[in-house]
C-alpha cells in the first residue's frame, strides 16, 4: 500500500513562501494513472483541493489559489513539492497529499486512495 508523508517549515511569516513535500513509497509517482494532490484543510472549513501533478508532469491548479501555487515534482527522490507564496494568516490549515486515480479538483475525502498524516502551517508574524 502506498504511503506519502508530507513535511514542511510548520510556521512561516506572512508574505513568504511556504514550501511543502510530500514523499512517497510503495509506489511511483510516474505509475500510469495516478494524480498526486495537495489539499488543505483551515480550521472550521472544509478540505480545499489545491492542485495537483499527474503521472506525466501535468499540473493542474485550483482556480482560487493558481496565481500563488506552484506544483512541482522529483522523480528521483520520488516525491512531489507544493510552493505557496505570498501567504497570509488565512493560509494557516493541515496541508495533506494524497492520491487519487482522477483528476478530482475536489477535496471530498472518498475519492483519494492514499492520504498522508498532514502538516500544520501556521502563518503568523
Amino acid at each position: 500500500q502506498v504511503q506519502l508523508r508530507e513535511s514542511g517549515p510548520g510556521l512561516v511569516k506572512p508574505s513568504q513562501t511556504v514550501s511543502l513535500t510530500c514523499d512517497v513509497t510503495d509506489g511511483l509517482i510516474i505509475a500510469k494513472f495516478y494524480y498526486w494532490n495537495w489539499i488543505r484543510q483551515a480550521p472550521g472549513k472544509e478540505l480545499e483541493w489545491m492542485g495537483a501533478i499527474a503521472d506525466d508532469g501535468t499540473t493542474y491548479y485550483g482556480p482560487s489559489l493558481k496565481s500563488r501555487t506552484s506544483i512541482s515534482r522529483d522523480t528521483w527522490k520520488n516525491q512531489f513539492s507544493l510552493q505557496l507564496s505570498s501567504v497570509t494568516p488565512e493560509d494557516t490549515a493541515v496541508y495533506y497529499c494524497a492520491r487519487s486515480t482522477s483528476l478530482t479538483q475536489r477535496g471530498d475525502r472518498e475519492l483519494y486512495d492514499s492520504w498522508g498524516q498532514g502538516t500544520q502551517v501556521t502563518v503568523s508574524s
